[in-house]
């Protein structure tokens, strides 16, 4: 069955900016909230796929991709996140965003069904990671070595000495705690974290000597993350369960990939295209020549024919970079400026001055040929 669009599914226009999308998202999630459609299968997959398409289109960058992708462009990343694979535990992070941290939070909570709740979950951890445009081109793992907390491996991550808990009395081990409010969409059943024993069930004794009671511990990790060819600085990667552990059983964290690449000493990007300026003395641009450029996979011999203008692009194909969500590859553009020189000998300036006299070397540019916006224009059209 083919996904809908995440547009028709928030009942927004494409061009809806982040104030509309969010308030639709909000009627939505509040009319389809299993809260409020208690054993509808029909209800909370309308609320699971209101969250996906929020998640995508309040997000500028997942947005793009899809805009420009569809749904291919914002699928299961190979670890990096995106719409697929959310469960209510990741829609139930959303609302803090869209609806505040005041009544919802106490509305809709953390609903555990009678379920005793996970402890509170570990923070993200965030690094930044640089790269050479030669790295970006290719694709390229990379093994980082990260200080995290990390479970305590005497405990198990309770806290607790040799297993001494007891029942928490506040929420009788259940881990929640249940309330009846009145809210202005009538009454409402609430269930949220017990207070006490924040989500475990149960009261530490004597805590753990090596912890000292946080069922955590700080420790260095090693951790190999492949980078897919074509990220571009400022990117941001998400690897999920990677941060810091979580406590008391608490889900982990993210580890979150912020991508910076290292200006290239020849090359400058643009998108996924590589622009050379390569600079011609005026006799190699009137006769003609052969000169080396240089690419990511090393130089490449090109042809100037005689009468070169300045301004002129080459182009080689395939010579640029990869796109993240697309095949092919972007292309090198080599930009021609003839160079002056500053200063001249009497000699030279005599030479220059008989050539000026010739006709030949007055400018006599063809009505057809294209100047250097309009030719801009033809090669990023």
């Amino acid at each position: 069955m083919s996904k809908r669009d995440y547009y028709e599914i928030l009942e927004v226009p494409k061009d809806a900016d982040e104030t509309a999308i969010k308030k639709s998202y909000r009627k939505i999630a509040m009319q389809f909230h299993p809260d409020k459609n208690p054993d509808n299968k029909a209800a909370e997959e309308k609320f699971k796929e209101a969250a996906e398409a929020y998640e995508v289109l309040s997000d500028a960058d997942k947005r793009a991709k899809y805009d420009r992708f569809g749904h291919a462009g914002v699928s299961g990343q190979q670890g990096y996140g995106g719409a697929e694979g959310m469960n209510m535990d990741d829609i139930f992070s959303q609302f803090g965003d869209v609806f505040g941290d005041s009544p919802f939070e106490s509305f809709f909570g953390n609903r555990g069904g009678g379920q005793r709740a996970q402890g509170q979950k570990g923070s993200n951890l965030r690094i930044k990671l640089s790269l050479t445009l030669e790295e970006v081109e290719a694709g390229v793992k990379k093994t980082i070595k990260v200080k995290k907390r990390k479970t305590c491996t005497t405990c198990k991550g309770s806290g607790a000495k040799d297993g001494a808990v007891k029942t928490c009395q506040t929420c009788g081990g259940s881990g929640m705690v249940r309330q009846i409010r009145s809210t202005f969409l009538g009454q409402m059943q609430t269930t949220t974290q017990c207070p006490t024993c924040h989500g475990s069930g149960s009261i530490v004794v004597e805590p753990c000597t090596k912890c000292r009671g946080e069922g955590r511990t700080i420790e260095e990790e090693m951790i190999d993350i492949d980078i897919p060819g074509g990220v571009e600085d400022g990117m941001q990667l998400t690897m999920r369960g990677r941060g810091n552990a979580g406590i008391k059983g608490g889900p982990a964290g993210d580890l979150l990939i912020s991508i910076e690449v290292k200006p290239h000493a020849e090359l400058k990007r643009d998108g996924n295209n590589l622009i050379f300026e390569l600079y011609l003395s005026f006799p190699d641009a009137a006769i003609g020549c052969s000169v080396d450029v240089p690419t990511l996979s090393g130089p490449v011999k090109i042809k100037i024919p005689p009468g070169t203008q300045s301004g002129k692009i080459f182009r080689l194909n395939g010579k640029g970079l990869p796109s993240v969500q697309a095949y092919g590859k972007g292309d090198e553009l080599i930009y021609v400026n003839i160079w002056t020189p500053r200063k001249i000998s009497d000699e030279e300036k005599k030479i220059l001055e008989k050539l000026n006299a010739s006709p030949n070397f007055k400018p006599q540019p063809s009505k057809t040929e294209k100047g250097f916006f309009e030719r801009m224009k033809d090669y990023f059209a």
